[in-house]
């Protein structure tokens, strides 16, 4: 795609799914009273870090997907694809349905389809895998959290 406004249009689109379509998980699903009441690591971040973390990975997420698509990288892709849709299922299941155990399980999957991502797009496009390091490092970390949680309450 030559046209830098199609180029970046597109890129517009990819900011809209990953961050809008992250905003709008989260605010369906805040953590709310159950939350608050459930026995926490001594590790647990505050919880207005979360916000501005999650901010910064969805644009990452979103320039990642955006620089595979615009190669044509089937596979890398379909690995994204595969990640958001995992990402986006978290809240709804924590959060919402209060189902721990269950959202470590997907916190599993999620770091999977990362680190797959990562390994798949390294020799193609180490900028588009790059962006991918900090979610993984920030995933592996929530099923750190996560798995506390669970194991405390």
């Amino acid at each position: 795609m030559r046209n830098p406004a199609a180029r970046y249009g597109l890129l517009a689109l990819f900011l809209a799914i990953s961050l809008g379509g992250g905003m709008l998980v989260g605010i369906s699903n805040p953590p709310g009273d159950w939350y608050a009441g459930l026995l926490k690591p001594f590790f647990n971040p505050p919880a207005w870090l979360f916000a501005p973390a999650w901010t910064v990975l969805y644009i990452l997420i979103a320039v990642a997907g955006w620089r595979v698509f615009l190669a044509k990288e089937r596979l890398s892709f379909g690995i994204w694809v595969l990640q958001l849709c995992i990402n986006f299922t978290w809240s709804p299941t924590f959060f919402g349905q209060h189902l721990i155990g269950a959202a470590l399980v997907i916190l599993i999957a999620m770091l999977a389809s990362i680190l797959a991502f990562i390994a798949v797009t390294w020799r193609r496009d180490r900028v588009a895998a790059l962006c991918f390091v900090p979610y993984a490092l920030w995933v592996a970390f929530a099923g750190l959290l996560n798995a506390s949680i669970w194991w405390l309450n």
